[in-house]
C-alpha cells in the first residue's frame, strides 16, 4: 500500500495564527486539491494528521472541526481526490499528551489503523514539529514552503534527509514522477 501523510493547515489550506475556526476560514492553497487528486489517481492513500489546539483552547468545538473537515473532504472529492482518514490532536502544549506533534501518537495510530510501518512513508508538513514527528517514526520528512514552511526552513535544524518543495503540488510532482 502506498500511503502519504499530510498536515492540514499550511499544507492543504492557508494557515492562520488565529486558528482556522469555521468552514468559511478554510481556504485551499492553489494546487493543493489537485495535488491530492493526483495522489489518489497514483494509488496513494491520503491521510491527514493535524494538531488542532484551537479545540483545547476553546476556540472551536468538535462540530466546527467536523464542518471544516467536511468542507475539505468535499473539495478534495470535487477535484477528483480522496482523503482516506483524518487524525487530529485537540490538546495544547500544556497537556503534555502523546499525540500532539512533535510527539508521535497520531503517527503510531495511523500505522496501527492501516497495518503499515511508516518507514519510507512521505509525511508532508510546514512546521518543525511535523518534520520531527515524521523522522521519529522513520517516515520521510517533507517540508513545503507554504504556511510556516519558509520560516521553518530559515530557522534551520531540519531532520536529516528532509526534502523541501515550494508547495504540496511540487512535492506530489516529485512523488508521482
Amino acid at each position: 500500500m502506498k500511503l502519504v501523510i499530510l498536515d492540514r493547515d499550511g499544507v492543504i489550506n492557508y494557515d492562520s495564527d488565529a486558528f482556522i475556526k469555521t468552514p468559511d476560514e478554510w481556504k485551499p492553497i492553489p494546487g493543493s486539491l489537485e495535488a491530492i487528486a493526483r495522489l489518489t489517481q497514483a494509488g496513494y492513500r491520503v491521510v491527514v494528521a493535524t494538531n488542532q489546539a484551537g479545540i483545547g483552547r476553546g476556540l472551536l468545538d468538535m462540530a466546527a472541526l467536523n464542518a471544516i473537515n467536511d468542507k475539505m473532504w468535499k473539495a478534495a472529492n470535487q477535484a477528483g481526490g480522496r482523503i482516506d482518514a483524518m487524525f487530529f490532536c485537540p490538546h495544547t502544549t500544556a497537556d503534555n499528551c502523546d499525540c500532539r506533534k512533535p510527539a508521535t501518537g497520531m503517527f503510531k495510530e495511523i500505522s496501527q489503523r492501516f497495518g503499515l510501518e511508516l518507514g519510507g512513508v512521505p509525511a508532508i508538513g510546514d512546521s518543525m514539529r511535523d518534520l520531527q514527528a515524521a523522522a521519529a517514526v522513520g517516515a520521510i520528512p517533507v517540508l513545503v514552503l507554504t504556511g510556516k514552511g519558509k520560516r521553518t526552513k530559515a530557522e534551520g535544524g531540519l531532520p536529516e534527509n528532509t526534502r523541501i518543495f515550494r508547495d504540496l503540488a511540487a512535492a506530489v510532482d516529485a512523488l508521482t514522477e
